[in-house]
């Protein structure tokens, strides 16, 4: 049967050449391996979410008065409708978190240099479409912990200087958070952003299956161990992939994800509202600024500090010049370790300051 279907595949598609150039590809082994399989984990994850998305659809009614019971109605008398919202809930926090992870790891190791700075750029634009996704996500449930916190986060996208009031205008869909907003989102979340995400998906595994694994940096060609991509490297991605499900699923049966109460814009804010974790830094940042700086809202400032603060992230791979020479920068290794440090202190001042 398989050596059928195999026969049948190759009398029409190309199939020997696709296994040759896989098994010709050579993954290197090293102490940094280990980072290479969060590209996978994260890509993986983004496979559950379409899947888990794809049948919350199918119960799923936007619009400021129906969406909520359509959550609860899903959670309550739809079969396991729980455990798809909660393992979705759950995906969408670990992938944001790999990503993270993929990220730095890519960054310290210098996997950006020379000649994969494309590679660099449209896996941050992945990353920043996945940290889209869970801000758009978050309100669709329509409960009141989303709801304020979408009125926070739409804020702070209020104070970006020049064009804050149209981004404003363009997120609510008015000057406030009402249904339009959750029209929006909703659009955004099923439609735009995993539309312009796949586009860059397929880029960027282009770009890595064209280009191969990076090497570690100053690595000599004929000392470098290396391992078959295919099937050895498949066979441990899909491993750990396996691994991740069984994390996945454990979280999503012990913790599941909760509706709490419906949204109600008349009422004021409970205490304690805050953005999801992978924000929290930025929130927090802001928070800790003094009201004006140098004649501008601290606010502002903050804005325009994270904004080109981002863009130098994105655009490294031509700044950092000594990777090219085959060196570490000790001054990008040190600020890198301080950017980790200060997302972690200000996520959890975030959590612990009232």
């Amino acid at each position: 049967m398989k050596e059928s279907i195999l026969s049948w595949l190759k009398n029409r598609y190309p199939v020997d050449s696709v296994t040759e150039f896989a098994q010709k590809k050579k993954v290197p082994l090293f102490q940094g391996t280990i980072w290479y399989y969060f590209g996978g984990i994260t890509l993986f994850l983004f496979l559950i979410q379409v899947a888990t998305g794809i049948l919350l659809l199918f119960y799923y009614r936007t619009g400021a008065d129906q969406a909520y019971e359509s959550v609860k109605f899903l959670m309550t008398k739809v079969h396991f409708g729980w455990l798809i919202r909660s393992i979705h809930s759950w995906a969408a926090n670990l992938m944001v978190l790999s990503a993270f992870i993929h990220m730095f790891s890519v960054f310290f190791t210098r996997a950006y240099r020379k000649p994969r700075e494309l590679t660099w750029i449209t896996g941050m634009v992945l990353f920043l479409l996945a940290m889209a996704f869970g801000f758009s996500g978050y309100l669709l449930p329509w409960n009141e912990l989303a709801f304020f916190a979408t009125k926070v986060g739409t804020d702070i996208v209020g104070a970006v200087p020049f064009v804050g009031d149209f981004l404003l205008t363009l997120l609510r869909g008015g000057s406030d958070v009402t249904g339009a907003t959750l029209s929006r989102f909703f659009g955004f979340h099923v439609a735009l952003f995993p539309g312009i995400f796949t586009l860059f998906l397929v880029i960027h595994l282009a770009f890595v299956q064209v280009q191969g694994m990076s090497k570690p940096i100053g690595a000599k060609e004929e000392e470098l161990k290396t391992m078959p991509f295919f099937p050895n490297f498949v066979l441990r991605d899909l491993l750990i992939w396996l691994i991740v499900l069984n994390v996945l699923a454990i979280l999503a049966v012990f913790f599941p994800w909760e509706l709490g109460a419906k949204a109600d814009p008349f009422v004021p804010a409970p205490a304690g509202i805050r953005p999801e974790w992978y924000f929290m830094f930025m929130f927090q940042t802001l928070k800790m600024l003094p009201a004006h700086i140098a004649g501008l809202e601290g606010e502002t400032v903050g804005v325009m500090a994270f904004a080109i603060a981002g863009i130098f992230w994105i655009l490294i791979p031509f700044f950092d010049r000594s990777s090219q020479r085959g060196h570490k920068s000790k001054l990008l290794t040190y600020i890198g370790i301080i950017v980790v440090i200060f997302i972690l202190v200000m996520t959890i001042l975030g959590y612990t300051l009232s």
